[in-house]
């Protein structure tokens, strides 16, 4: 089968890894991608790496770093000229370029497929209701990176065939998991490491965090792995609390140090919350740090918002979203429980192998292929 695959995520060197396990699968794969994607001032380039079984194109869209304006003038051309079977658009279904892409894939007679993360029912404004609407009525197939985002999908009336697959997985070799040592006693020397990795803002339910910590018995130290707008908040909340000293802000680090980072906790937790501020709306889409730190051994705990439950199955721990006491009572219980977050390290690295990594992903993004094409 031939397959073009439209992809701003993609300039990523780690997300690729996906497709070269597609192109192993005998899928005959073209990748195009911006050189680089804008954010504010900044420009990132497509991330060099030692892609093999694949072909990429590089094409600047125009309204570069424009989410849901962007698109590539010059696609329909090269569509034409590969003639593939199906078209992938790793975009959302309201996004002009999901719409310009479409278009071109049903004029040179290939399946179009789009990928949505959105699991919030929204009503858009022009001309992006057009775009959805239009998108939603031609496409072939949908694959939903969650369960409630394929819901959101049925509610809008599209009735094609829809698949539920993460967007990208983790390479358990760029996570490999702790050494069984990791999982110590704690003293005064060695406080218990409760992590978070991602953005700080406050739909993260940081601040919620914070509230369960300030009255956690025994040696503790809370370590923030990212940046964001809730920073300064954080700093003064803590302070408020009077847990300052306790907690550590390691800022962004480059993605290749992530890995050493997270094996450094004993838990990784994430207490996101179904956020409302004025008509913005938010619940978590599916977590990728939470992978990350299965794929590492470490014990997750995560709030039950959003896609958190589905993805850490039996092998987490889960509190309900914004309350404080139940999740200071989950991080005291894993303090003085090494035996079960020896069990959750290993069962939750089992469940990355299983359906979380870039070969599981490519695989079940295969058998989406196929049933799309005809050959299943």
């Amino acid at each position: 089968m031939k397959v073009l695959m439209l992809s701003k995520a993609c300039y990523v060197a780690a997300y690729r890894r996906k497709l070269e396990e597609l192109a192993g699968l005998g899928v005959d794969l073209t990748l195009v991608a911006p050189p680089y994607w804008r954010t504010g001032r900044r420009k990132l380039a497509f991330e060099p790496a030692n892609d093999t079984g694949y072909h990429t194109v590089l094409q600047n869209p125009l309204l570069n770093g424009s989410f849901h304006g962007h698109f590539y003038p010059r696609l329909p051309t090269l569509i034409h000229n590969l003639h593939p079977d199906l078209v992938h658009i790793d975009e959302e279904p309201y996004d002009l370029v999901t719409f310009h892409a479409m278009r071109a894939a049903i004029a040179s007679r290939a399946k179009a497929l789009f990928f949505t993360w959105q699991n919030i029912s929204r009503s858009y404004p022009l001309p992006f209701s057009f775009f959805e609407k239009e998108t939603l009525r031609h496409a072939h197939g949908a694959i939903a990176g969650s369960r409630d985002a394929a819901a959101v999908l049925r509610e809008k009336g599209y009735r094609r065939p829809l698949y539920v697959v993460p967007q990208f997985g983790v390479d358990p070799e760029l996570f490999p998991a702790r050494l069984p040592d990791g999982i110590a006693a704690f003293t005064q020397d060695r406080p218990f490491r409760i992590g978070f990795s991602g953005r700080l803002v406050e739909e993260k339910g940081l601040l919620v965090l914070l509230w369960a910590l300030r009255g956690l018995e025994g040696a503790w130290e809370l370590r923030l792995l990212g940046d964001g707008p809730l920073h300064e908040r954080l700093v003064t909340e803590a302070a408020v609390l009077g847990i300052a000293d306790r907690v550590r802000f390691l800022g962004n680090v480059p993605s290749g140090e992530v890995a050493a980072q997270l094996r450094q906790f004993d838990v990784l937790v994430n207490p996101s919350l179904t956020w409302r501020h004025g008509r913005s709306q938010w619940k978590e889409q599916f977590g990728r740090s939470l992978i990350e730190a299965m794929a590492s051994g470490v014990p997750v705990l995560g709030s039950d918002s959003g896609e958190i439950p589905h993805v850490l199955g039996d092998a987490g721990l889960i509190v309900p979203e914004g309350d404080p006491d139940r999740l200071q009572a989950q991080l005291q219980r894993l303090m003085h429980a090494p035996d079960l977050r020896q069990d959750l390290g290993v069962a939750g690295r089992a469940r990355v192998l299983c359906q979380y990594t870039q070969r599981a992903v490519a695989a079940q993004t295969y058998a989406v292929y196929r049933h799309l094409l005809g050959q299943a």
